[in-house]
């Protein structure tokens, strides 16, 4: 064979060789690629057009699966900006009952007839966002206000929570106007905050919440706030209040919000805050600039507080001091004037005096002397069992709180 030949021989198998190798790496590509496009659309890092709105903050026009309903620490859904806008009749102000952390909270019905919240704020598209929102959304617990979906558009930002249908707590405690329209611009309303409360003009401002009944709202907030600061690592609600405890139809409560802080810290241009006072927030954690767990029991003091007397606490600030807050109390207490009137007849003097001393001690200064939320759960389940127990066996007991100088020396 000459030498000739044998040089074309071994071209064209070399060429061969070359050919299968490019194929071989062409279906390795395909195949990634495949894997890649068949990932579950719901988790959102792995959606493509997730992806794309965050890069380029191009439109999805993919249609979404049709929504099965909240689940139990699964994924948030991406939901198509179509289902929102139709949801919300193209978020129209009459489906909007709400402002709060995150934005604009809007009432929504989703095409199987589930009812949502969907709070909606401007800002542009964040890959940080979809890594907080689907951390948050494998955060379950019944006393939680569990976190459905998402969506990012070019300007915008939602999140779509299951809705409650009996409002937040101080819809029936002190009334339900939020917010009054003052005045339009081309993006959206500008609203003055008059309370906290969601405005839904199906839900009754006058509803009276009997002393259990509080009880067991004050423990279903405290099991969901103890849920949270029972995570690893545990995380901080920050912006705990009566506006952010909801009931649903059979008046259990739960925490909405949670987390909301820490997505809005973790991503670029938090866009407009609330403007009202929050008489919430530790003074302690504003000194020292750190935010801890008995900061967010701190708040649960306020919000037992205002379950006590059926008022906004907005009085707090204007004491100065815990000690001047103290004073304020046993005044209070001294001449009967700090129970909610709406409760006359219808709790014992004891239990009322242990929900007042626990509320206190969830107030109380330095924060490191305030009990662990675990132990507020214990002993709040510990007021209500004896409290069910003593109406059950004596009826509905005395309505004259012990004196503030007595409530401080029992035991």
């Amino acid at each position: 064979m000459s030498r000739s030949v044998i040089t074309v021989v071994g071209s064209a198998v070399g060429a061969a060789i070359l050919v299968v190798i490019l194929i071989g790496l062409v279906w390795i590509c395909m195949s990634q690629c495949k894997r890649f496009s068949n990932k579950n659309s719901e988790t959102g890092s792995s959606d493509p057009s997730a992806i794309a709105e965050w890069k380029g903050c191009g439109p999805s026009s993919s249609a979404a699966p049709p929504f099965s309903g909240p689940s139990r620490g699964g994924a948030a859904r991406h939901f198509t900006m179509e289902e929102l806008e139709q949801a919300t009749k193209e978020f129209d102000d009459g489906n909007l009952i709400g402002y709060g952390s995150f934005g604009l909270v809007y009432k929504g019905f989703l095409r199987d007839g589930t009812i949502v919240a969907i709070k909606k704020r401007t800002g542009a598209p964040r890959q940080e966002f979809i890594q907080e929102v689907t951390y948050l959304s494998e955060i379950w617990h019944r006393n939680l206000v569990t976190l459905l979906g998402y969506r990012q558009e070019c300007g915008s930002q939602m999140l779509v929570f299951e809705y409650l249908p009996n409002g937040s707590v101080c819809n029936h405690l002190y009334g339900k106007n939020q917010f009054d329209p003052l005045t339009t611009n081309t993006q959206y309303h500008v609203y003055v905050l008059v309370t906290n409360c969601l405005k839904d003009s199906k839900l009754d401002s006058k509803t009276k919440l009997e002393f259990k009944q509080r009880l067991s709202i004050a423990l279903g907030a405290a099991k969901g706030l103890n849920h949270l600061h029972s995570l690893k690592p545990p995380l901080l609600h920050k912006n705990f209040k009566t506006a952010n405890v909801l009931v649903d139809e059979n008046f259990i409560a739960k925490v909405a919000d949670a987390g909301i802080l820490n997505l809005l810290e973790k991503i670029e241009d938090a866009g407009p805050s609330s403007t009202s006072i929050n008489i919430f927030r530790d003074p302690e954690a504003g000194e020292l600039g750190t935010f801890s767990e008995a900061s967010d029991v701190y708040s649960f003091g306020v919000f037992l507080l205002e379950l006590v007397t059926g008022q906004e606490a907005l009085h707090i600030e204007s004491l100065g001091s815990y000690d001047n807050f103290i004073e304020w109390v046993e005044m209070r207490l001294g001449s009967n004037d700090f129970a909610d009137p709406r409760l006359v007849g219808n709790f014992t003097m004891e239990g009322m005096t242990d929900l007042i001393r626990l509320t206190l001690q969830c107030m109380s200064f330095p924060g490191k002397g305030r009990p662990k939320m675990e132990m507020v759960l214990v002993e709040l389940d510990r007021i209500l069992e004896k409290e069910m127990t003593l109406t059950t066996v004596m009826g509905e007991g005395t309505t004259i709180v012990t004196l503030g100088s007595q409530l401080f020396t029992q035991k």
